[in-house]
């Protein structure tokens, strides 16, 4: 007799469109492969006792939770993050015409910085920081090893410290 989890692992990949849809309405279609992939990794580790009985509502039911979840986790981690940015930066996100004039100023600064970057630092600053391109991805695309990547990244970052430090020169 099959234990639980080999049950329910080939009841998963019978059932996957099915569990996938259900999981889709909760957490939307970015986050549905996560949640099925934590169902799978969970049925991994189910034991074979008690023995499950209704194998197919059980698995629907298990990835309702995980589903939930994940939610949940989602939330939690958008309020550390918003606290976070709150302390960082003041609960008052309003900005005064002062504020905004040195923003402005700060953001031309750092432009006339990145725009005198040489190539191809700039374009190496541009995929990784801008595009969200990995070092390797930025490696292979600008024909450079992922070390070289890593030096022009150092420059540029300590270039743009320089600016927000207010250490221009």
């Amino acid at each position: 007799m099959p234990s639980n989890a080999t049950s329910l692992t080939r009841l998963l990949i019978a059932e996957h469109k099915s569990v996938l849809r259900q999981v889709r309405r909760l957490v939307g279609k970015e986050s549905a492969e996560d949640v099925a992939q934590k169902l799978w990794l969970k049925i991994q580790k189910i034991r074979d006792y008690p023995p499950i009985e209704n194998k197919r509502a059980y698995l629907h039911r298990l990835a309702r939770n995980i589903a939930i979840d994940h939610l949940q986790s989602d939330r939690r981690q958008a309020a550390v993050a918003e606290r976070a940015e709150a302390l960082l930066w003041g609960v008052d996100f309003e900005l005064g015409p002062e504020r905004i004039i040195e923003s402005r100023d700060m953001l031309d600064r750092i432009r006339a910085v990145i725009v005198a970057l040489p190539e191809p630092t700039r374009t190496i600053l541009r995929l990784t920081r801008l595009e969200g391109k990995t070092q390797r991805e930025t490696a292979e695309h600008v024909g450079v090893s992922t070390t070289t990547v890593e030096n022009h990244l150092r420059r540029a970052l300590a270039e743009l410290s320089r600016v927000r430090d207010g250490d221009e020169g």
